[in-house]
């Protein structure tokens, strides 16, 4: 897991932009032996547990002006883990922890209507950098999945968070769970419990 971490920071220091982070890591995992392109996967589908959770969906849905659907929050997540070992680990301690991440910082402010696509906190394609590498390396499609099956590895391709449900759609409960992001990001239109 430490290697997948110092992978995916390595990228970030080679470029900032997303497309181009993509390519630098499939290139690099395509250039790993098959093993190690699944063992990728494993540790993403890993690092995304700790932070599928009700918490910090509610956290992401604060941010995106509640417009954070299961999809939204599946690509999140990857964008969370985009920006490494630290900010995923702070954040997973407690989601109001997202009112410290610099691009997070940067949304403040603006409604989502005035993000540019490359403002959105989501990066779906990270997901796929691991398959995009086997496919190359392999010459054929599909054999990730059949890599990770025989590995037992389990794919799961929605959030199922793993706390309880809570009501981010009341302003009372925004306040005690997320205070920073809810100073950050006011949400007038939601209804008081």
């Amino acid at each position: 897991m430490a290697e997948f971490w110092r992978f995916l920071e390595r990228s970030a220091e080679e470029t900032t932009d997303p497309a181009r982070r993509l390519d630098w890591l499939a290139y690099r995992l395509s250039r790993v032996s098959l093993e190690h392109i699944v063992d990728f996967q494993v540790h993403l589908n890993a690092a995304r547990r700790p932070i599928d959770t009700y918490a910090i969906w509610g956290a992401a849905d604060q941010i995106m002006d509640g417009l954070c659907s299961g999809d939204a929050f599946w690509y999140f997540q990857p964008w969370l883990i985009g920006h490494g070992q630290r900010w995923w680990h702070h954040v997973a301690q407690n989601p109001d922890n997202l009112a410290d991440l610099p691009a997070v910082r940067a949304l403040a402010g603006r409604s989502p209507r005035e993000w540019a696509d490359a403002d959105w906190p989501h990066w779906e394609d990270l997901a796929y950098v691991a398959r995009r590498a086997y496919d190359y390396s392999t010459g054929r499609e599909g054999g990730l999945d059949e890599a990770l099956d025989a590995r037992g590895h389990r794919m799961y391709f929605d959030p199922e968070p793993t706390d309880q449900p809570w009501d981010s759609d009341s302003l009372a409960e925004i306040e005690r769970r997320l205070p920073r992001l809810a100073r950050l990001f006011p949400r007038h239109h939601r209804r008081i419990v």
